[in-house]
């Protein structure tokens, strides 16, 4: 480039005396070494401006911008030289049209030589007004890029140097771009999408409007979702660094961004009530909702965070990554237990003197439990109930239920434990006034452990088929993280034996969330419209104690809270005097493994369990019992 420069500046010097004179010019005398000395002036200008610094493939408007301050100045410097050098002096238009014709020159070349050099670089299209058709680009994903904004403009300035895509086009929705181009590109409007993926045959659709609300964004799938193309999007403003934008930030379209529900801003009072400062207790530290409470507890700067667990495995993952994010600012303990073992439990609880409990701790998975009913009651009722009579025991002032929405006029027998822990806990907040007692009841989790969005994202990956249970099931759904932060929130709420309910928005079809992972993914639904698609849908039937909708209340009493999220119930109890009696036959018939008695107890205690497995479903489980 130096070598370059050089010999533009001399050539452009004796041009600019020719322009001025009017005739070819060549110097005499003094102005010889003026002019062929000129580069060396340049040199050293241009090289304190960073002009032989720069990536001549990656040069941008920064760039350009110290060109034409370095060229200024060489021309100035230039100018000054000349006069006190030559004794004739030099014309002073010489001077401008040196200027001038430097500017275009030094400019000129680098901006050439950049779209030579970037094999998809944007400059194409302004000089050449058409795309090379390079083998390289046959094998490149053709992509549209949604969103015309500045996301989408530093996107596809991205994807200019991919090896992987090719960008091909812009869809936006404002009227003032569409018809236009950007970066040699077209901006399409969303009414022509169809056509324009089938003309362009567009391989993906990336979406680059990350300052878009979630129902927004919820609105532009459903209006790709119907094409088989890959859909693609960059992360919420939240999420990206600096509001750079790079080809690493694009992920496929999650669940979280298929259900359309916007945050609510979260108390930070609420948040920090019943843990800043305080030392808190989670059971069930190593499952889904458990690790999630501890990674929102560690910042909020609780005095010492306990994880009960009986997973070794589950247990040191939690607090190994627990370790990293506190970076040891505070104590953590990892405790090995199960909350059946009321001994261990007494233990921890007043040897650290807890001040918060969250029991996430619990078997949840429907089928799992109804196959294995007298361990289901066991973990579920009697852990819940051993924590509890701990916690009093112990002093401790909150213990908050992870409930479930399964507990809801029940139809398995894991939903019927739920119910009946928070009937636990309601009778045992009536008859003492020291620990406070709060439950929160929510429906599925997206990510956790058994949650069908991984089972489809397998499936999908394997070439199918997607099994669905029933094509009617429709369930509510909610983020890991918002969840919990809600779960934080309602328990600081609580006075004791409150029953708070999630609002987990607008109910989702798991055959309609099926179809739509599936061409999101590119693909196309196979069935009898459709005999050659690519991935088929099976029904499998409803599973044992399987309902085909979820409930969050029982009755009709609820009230409003201070989040618009976060509901208060008002539900039917039992009073311990009448509770301990059938916890009491419980406790009996699991001990002889009755699988009759059990189910007639769990009948009595929870008003409204309709059991859909019948009793002789589970005596393989009871032959294996006694096997064994």
């Amino acid at each position: 480039m130096l070598l370059v420069d050089s010999v533009f500046l001399v050539s452009i010097l004796l041009a600019s005396f020719s322009i001025r004179l009017g005739y070819w010019y060549f110097p005499q005398d003094d102005l010889v070494w003026v002019i062929f000395g000129a580069p060396i002036v340049a040199s050293i200008i241009f090289v304190r401006f960073g002009l032989y610094r720069a990536v001549i493939r990656y040069i941008g408007f920064k760039a350009l911008w110290a060109i034409v301050q370095a060229v200024s100045l060489y021309a100035l410097v230039w100018g000054v030289i000349g006069f006190m050098i030559v004794v004739d002096g030099i014309p002073r238009s010489v001077i401008l049209i040196n200027w001038t014709l430097s500017l275009l020159a030094i400019g000129g070349v680098r901006i050439i030589a950049r779209a030579l050099l970037s094999e998809n670089a944007n400059f194409k299209f302004l000089i050449f007004n058409f795309k090379l058709n390079s083998k390289s680009n046959s094998n490149k994903k053709r992509v549209l890029v949604y969103g015309a904004g500045d996301a989408g403009i530093q996107l596809v300035s991205a994807l200019a140097h991919s090896s992987e895509y090719n960008p091909i086009g812009f869809i936006d929705d404002s009227n003032e771009l569409q018809g236009n181009h950007i970066r040699g590109l077209n901006v399409y409007s969303v009414d022509s999408i169809a056509e324009v993926i089938a003309k362009l045959k567009v391989d993906e659709v990336l979406i680059a409007m990350p300052s878009a609300s979630r129902t927004k964004r919820l609105d532009i799938i459903n209006v790709l979702e119907p094409y088989p193309v890959l859909v693609r999007m960059l992360p919420g403003v939240a999420e990206l660094a600096q509001g750079k934008v790079s080809i690493g930030d694009l992920r496929e379209v999650s669940i979280k961004d298929l259900l359309g529900r916007e945050s609510v801003e979260a108390n930070k009072d609420l948040l920090g009530k019943n843990i800043t400062n305080k030392v808190v207790v989670v059971t069930g530290a190593g499952g889904s909702i458990g690790s999630e409470l501890c990674r929102q507890i560690v910042f909020l700067k609780p005095k010492a965070l306990i994880l009960y667990e009986m997973s070794e495995l589950a247990l040191y993952t939690i607090e190994k990554e627990l370790s990293i994010i506190g970076m040891h600012s505070m104590d953590i303990y990892p405790i090995l237990g199960s909350v059946n073992n009321k001994t261990r439990l007494s233990n921890v609880f007043k040897r650290f003197g807890a001040d918060t409990i969250y029991h996430a701790a619990a078997y949840k998975h429907v089928p799992m439990v109804e196959f294995n009913n007298t361990e289901g009651v066991d973990n579920n009722i009697f852990g819940t109930l051993n924590c509890a009579q701990v916690a009093i025991d112990a002093g401790v002032e909150i213990f908050v239920l992870i409930s479930t929405d399964k507990a809801v006029r029940p139809t398995n027998t894991m939903g019927a434990t739920k119910r009946s822990a928070e009937l636990v806990l309601q009778a045992l907040s009536a008859r003492q006034r020291g620990t406070k007692f709060t439950m929160v009841r929510f429906g599925n989790v997206l990510g956790s452990s058994g949650s069908v969005i991984p089972l489809f994202k397998q499936q999908i990956k394997a070439g199918g088929p997607v099994t669905v249970t029933d094509k009617n099931i429709i369930r509510y759904f909610m983020t890991i993280p918002e969840s919990v932060e809600l779960v934080i929130q309602a328990g600081a709420m609580g006075t004791g034996g409150d029953v708070f309910v999630l609002d987990m928005g607008k109910p989702i079809r798991i055959v309609g969330l099926a179809q739509k992972m599936i061409r999101l993914s590119g693909l196309e639904v196979k069935d009898e419209l459709h005999p050659d698609g690519d991935i088929e849908i099976k029904y499998t039937g409803l599973r044992p104690g399987e309902k085909l909708y979820e409930e969050l209340l029982i009755g009709d009493n609820v009230s409003d809270t201070d989040n618009p999220l976060i509901m208060r119930a008002q539900e039917d109890m039992i009073v311990w005097d009448e509770l301990e009696p059938i916890l009491n036959g419980l406790s009996s018939a699991i001990d002889k493994y009755d699988h009759k008695k059990l189910r007639e107890l769990l009948i009595e205690l929870v008003p409204g369990f309709k059991p859909q497995c019948e009793i002789s479903d589970l005596l393989y489980n009871e032959r294996l019992t006694a096997d064994s």
